[in-house]
């Protein structure tokens, strides 16, 4: 119980007080000293403004760094470099002491390449405990944001490439409340104990016994814009809604929505806002996952796309201690983009045969009209032939309920 702890505190938890500095870790950064600045950001009006404040304040050991952000800002951070070396790519991961303001809020962390800041990994952790806690970060925690490899010495992204270790929050996290947190002594951790391995089940099975017996079912579906109810296009209709909805009468059941999606993001930076959902429904009975429009604007290509999907699928399963049954949706075409996206489509589904999900052929059930221009006449996206319109939420909803109910 006490490792499986440890690694599931990625998400909620906090490892017990430490009693000192372990063998098995080397510390980096032991924040006795500020040495991280205050990011600035533009306002409407164009002056440069603060995100926040930064301190020395008491710490778990002797000092340690306070970061306090300010309400409504957006996006920013307080930055600091880091002089990685060879010790990183031998350690298992980093860790470091946080003492939040005891907030419901999330703080975000981000360790960035020394020359390429396209190469930039991001993990979100809680600041609901005004207690020091120690918070152990396995280097496949941490999730590029953009288009770059999975942190791996051997055959990914080697962490001795890291030159800058920052604090905040990039574009896509969308909220900004005031929040503070102070931290304390990072490490790099040479030796952490392997996750203890979850069960889950192939395809829907678990889903639809519980949808047979009439039981309460939760329902998440991450996604992006063409799920996301406060996009412009999904405000009257919104193929998860109605999905819910059918799966309610059709079933009896009571159904708990849970809605993520951001516009505008890919899947990698979902994969790193997680444990926000989670607090709220640790162990789900359906995750849903739909990207790919953002992710090839990104520079996110097929065989990336599947490296991606494969981590969130595991990720998923593992966060949610094996509950979720998951339901991956081939990337939606659009009308200019008719075949632009096949080999995120090809990607989805090898990943959902190679980890055993269930899969929803989105771009097939599109094609069905025969061409762009007849899809277009049926209504399947919306004015700008991107998003959905009222028939593509109808046919999305349709094709999900089809998967859920077909053995």
């Amino acid at each position: 119980m006490r490792d499986e702890r440890r690694i599931l505190l990625v998400v909620l938890v906090a490892v017990g007080v430490a009693r000192g500095l372990s063998a098995e870790e080397t510390v980096i950064l032991d924040m006795d000293a500020v040495r991280h600045k205050t990011g600035e950001v533009t306002t409407k009006e164009g002056h440069k403004v603060p995100i926040g404040t930064v301190e020395l304040v008491e710490g778990k050991f002797n000092k340690a760094v306070r970061f306090s952000f300010t309400d409504g800002v957006g996006a920013g951070f307080m930055t600091a470099s880091v002089q990685a070396t060879r010790e990183w790519d031998q350690a298992a991961g980093m860790s470091f002491y946080v003492r939040g303001d005891g907030s419901t809020n999330w703080a975000g962390l981000e360790l960035i390449d020394r020359n390429d800041y396209s190469l930039r990994y991001a993990f979100c952790f809680p600041i609901d405990s005004t207690e020091w806690r120690k918070v152990v970060l396995p280097w496949g925690e941490l999730i590029p944001e953009l288009a770059g490899p999975l942190i791996d010495a051997r055959s990914g992204y080697a962490p001795s490439g890291f030159g800058n270790l920052w604090f905040g929050k990039w574009f896509y996290w969308r909220e900004y409340p005031a929040h503070a947190f102070a931290i304390d002594r990072v490490s790099l951790e040479t030796d952490l104990p392997p996750g203890q391995s979850m069960r889950w089940e192939v395809g829907l099975k678990r889903f639809r016994a519980k949808l047979n017996a009439r039981q309460p079912v939760t329902v998440v579906t991450m996604g992006d814009s063409l799920t996301d109810k406060r996009h412009w296009a999904n405000q009257q209709t919104l193929w998860a809604e109605s999905f819910a909805a059918q799966l309610k009468e059709k079933s009896g059941c009571e159904v708990r929505l849970i809605n993520p999606a951001i516009g505008g993001t890919t899947l990698s930076q979902n994969l790193v806002l997680m444990p926000r959902w989670l607090k709220s429904a640790p162990t789900p009975d359906l995750v849903t996952i739909w990207f790919g429009g953002n992710d090839w604007d990104s520079g996110v290509r097929g065989a990336r796309f599947r490296e991606y999907l494969s981590m969130g699928v595991d990720r998923i399963r593992r966060l949610t201690r094996g509950s979720a049954d998951v339901v991956v949706l081939t990337t939606c075409p659009g009308f200019k983009r008719w075949n632009t996206l096949k080999e995120l489509e090809e990607a989805a589904k090898e990943v959902a045969k190679q980890k055993g999900t269930a899969l929803v052929d989105i771009a097939g059930e599109f094609r069905r009209a025969g061409s762009a221009d007849r899809a277009l006449k049926e209504g399947l996206w919306a004015w700008d032939n991107v998003h959905l319109g009222t028939n593509g939420h109808r046919l999305t909803a349709e094709a999900v309920m089809r998967a859920v109910q077909e053995p």
